[in-house]
């Protein structure tokens, strides 16, 4: 019998249908694994920080809302020489000297991958290791083509939302 004809009756599979049942369960973990930190549509993400080398903050202290005027962060959760990634808000916001607070978009202009943390003074993007400076989203190691494009924002008393 061959791998084209079908079988008919219960519990009968060629090994064609048997190995495509588990390439199709082994890509699902390969893509389970590529996820991002977004809790699957319910608008919080990791933001990730870093002032001092090591430095993480986990938890999105203003819930979702991209876009909305809500708050997106306090200036208490910025480190100074660091910065978080709110992904489901669509913005990074560092703070390179004490009091100034920077924003940019999350996507690396490489090939269109968010950035995955702020570590050692730069905005980092995991996918193919571009950096971009926290003071003005320069590219300080490539391959991205570009710098990140800055994001108004404003701060209010100790609420950072977007302009």
């Amino acid at each position: 019998m061959s791998d084209d004809q079908q079988l008919t009756g219960p519990g009968t599979q060629t090994r064609r249908a048997l190995l495509a049942g588990a390439g199709a369960a082994g890509a699902a973990v390969v893509l389970a694994a590529c996820g991002s930190d977004d809790d699957s549509g319910t608008g919080t993400s990791a933001p990730t920080s870093g002032g001092p080398p090591g430095a993480t903050n986990t938890g999105d202290p203003a819930g979702g809302g991209r876009g909305s005027s809500a708050p997106l962060a306090r200036t208490t959760d910025i480190p100074v020489g660091g910065g978080a990634v709110y992904a489901s808000k669509g913005v990074v916001i560092t703070q390179p000297e004490p009091g100034q607070f920077k924003a940019f978009d999350p996507i690396c202009t490489h090939q269109r991958c968010p950035v995955s943390n702020v570590d050692g003074g730069t905005i980092n993007c995991t996918c193919h290791n571009s950096r971009f400076s926290i003071t003005d989203g320069s590219v300080k190691e490539g391959p991205a083509p570009r710098p990140l494009a800055p994001k108004n924002i404003k701060v209010d008393g100790d609420q950072i939302s977007l302009a």
